[in-house]
This record gives structure tokens, C-alpha cells and sequence, in this order.
């Protein structure tokens, strides 16, 4: 309940009212079974708009944080993702990328859409950046179509660092569902994960219009966290160790048409 009515009468009209949402390829998200909407990442407000965009519900895996805060602030978040149906997830235990993969495959045996971002972390500079493979083992288990998803104009709105939210034109755009039947019985090869997360990334990469960067963003935020709020969007890649791996920054996905795999299958 709490879901929709967030969605119609708490939250949804400010949004509406501020960031004058459209929706382009609505027509690919299904009507009705299980989904993976693998979305890029770039401001907190991508899981306010997507939802508010898509007729059918969404549920994310939310990181546990968020359910275990104290005090008024962590009793309202607490509230809040507990209300909109956010699967809770650990993020930091031995355990906790088996535990995400459980938590996923629970949600689309359900038939439900499943929110994703391959990215793993919102984007530090605006720039799109290497994709997690926990996306294709989700894929590849359950058999399920992927369907990119480009947010555009939402980090405009939620500029990194800022508090307040800014008028902006957001505008939601749904690429077409990937079907990764052909990898069919190979999950758990690493190489198969890693062509899936890259042709994943292509089409985000190619919806976004987003320059590609081909390392994790949590690796660039972990080595300069003060510096890349003040990253220009298109600066290009990290010029020191101490920002990224220069070597491999301007890397794109692998293309669609370019899923052959390694001669070698181990590991």
C-alpha cells in the first residue's frame, strides 16, 4: 500500500512537479513475469524516478544500512525502504554476494521486476563505469531477460554533493530486453559473467550517451574521495594511480557482436 500511494500522492507529484519526467521505450518492459532492469547509477533519485516511470513495481536490493540506523533519521529509513517492499542486503559479510544472488533469485521466482545497478555505486563524476558481474549470475541462474535502463538528467537534479534537489528535465529511457538463453547451463564461468556484464554495459553505454570508464567506480571513490565530486564529467580517464587504473579507463564494452569466448574455460 505504502508503495503506491508514495508513488501517486506522497512523492510522486513533487517529482513530476520538478524533474517533468517522460518515459521513452516503455513498451519493453513486460506487462507481466519476472525482469531485470539494469540501470546506471548516478544520483540517489534514480530509485525515485525509475519506479515513479514504470507501471508495475519494482523491488531493489537495498544495502542493510539503511535498515539498521538509529535514532529519528535511521527510524525513518528504517520505515521508509520497509514500506516500498527494499529487500534488505548485507553487503559486508563473507557471505554477502551469495546472499544478494539468493535474495534476487527470490524475487524474480516471484515474478517480479528486479531493480539493478551493475555499477554497484552511484557514479563519481558522471561517467558511466565497469559493470559488476553479480547482474549476470542472476542472468545466467534464473534465466530471466535483462533490460538496460538509461537514467538521464537525475544527477542535474541530485548533484553529487548537494543536499537539496534542483528543477530538471528527467527523462527515463528503456533499451530493449537482452536474452542471454545462449549462455544457457555456463553460469558460474567467469568469462561468460564478464561477456554478459560487458554487453550489459554496452547498451547502457550506448542509451546514456555516458563516457565509459573501464574500472569499478567504488575504486575511484575508495582512492580520491575528495576529489571526484569536483571531476568534470568529461575529463577522461584517472592520470595517476592514486585516481584509477589509467591503463585500462578509456576501454569500451564489449560490444554485443563480440561474445566469443577465451580459448581457456577454467575457473
Amino acid at each position: 500500500m505504502w508503495y503506491w500511494l508514495f508513488k501517486y500522492v506522497l512523492l510522486g507529484p513533487l517529482l513530476y512537479l520538478m524533474g517533468r519526467p517522460k518515459i521513452e521505450g516503455g513498451e519493453n518492459i513486460p506487462s507481466n513475469g519476472p525482469a531485470i532492469l539494469a540501470s546506471n547509477h548516478q544520483a540517489v533519485l534514480d530509485s525515485f524516478f525509475l519506479p515513479l516511470m514504470v507501471r508495475r513495481r519494482i523491488t531493489f536490493l537495498a544495502k542493510s544500512e539503511y535498515f539498521t540506523g538509529t535514532g529519528l533519521k535511521g527510524g525513518f529509513q528504517r520505515w521508509f525502504f520497509s514500506s516500498v517492499g527494499q529487500v534488505p542486503i548485507d553487503r559486508t559479510g563473507a557471505d554477502a554476494a551469495q546472499d544478494a544472488l539468493n535474495a534476487g533469485v527470490r524475487v524474480l521466482d516471484q515474478g517480479k521486476l528486479l531493480g539493478i545497478y551493475p555499477e554497484g555505486t552511484r557514479s563519481p563524476d558522471g561517467r558511466l563505469y565497469k559493470g559488476k558481474t553479480g547482474m549476470a549470475r542472476l542472468a545466467l541462474e534464473t534465466g530471466v531477460k535483462v533490460i538496460p535502463v538509461a537514467m538521464v538528467g537525475t544527477d542535474k537534479m541530485n548533484p553529487i554533493g548537494s543536499k537539496t534537489w534542483r528543477p530538471a528535465k528527467i527523462t527515463v529511457r528503456i533499451g530493449e530486453p537482452i536474452d542471454f538463453s545462449r549462455f544457457e547451463g555456463m553460469g558460474g564461468n567467469r568469462f561468460v559473467e564478464r561477456t554478459v556484464t560487458d554487453e550489459v554495459m554496452y547498451a547502457l553505454m550506448q542509451l546514456s550517451g555516458q563516457e565509459y570508464v573501464d574500472i569499478y567506480a567504488a575504486t575511484v571513490k575508495n582512492a580520491a574521495p575528495t576529489k571526484t565530486a569536483a571531476t568534470p564529467k568529461n575529463a577522461g580517464a584517472p592520470k595517476s594511480a592514486g585516481e584509477g587504473d589509467a591503463g585500462s579507463a578509456s576501454k569500451a564494452p564489449t560490444p554485443p557482436d563480440a561474445d566469443r569466448l577465451p580459448d581457456t574455460q577454467a575457473g
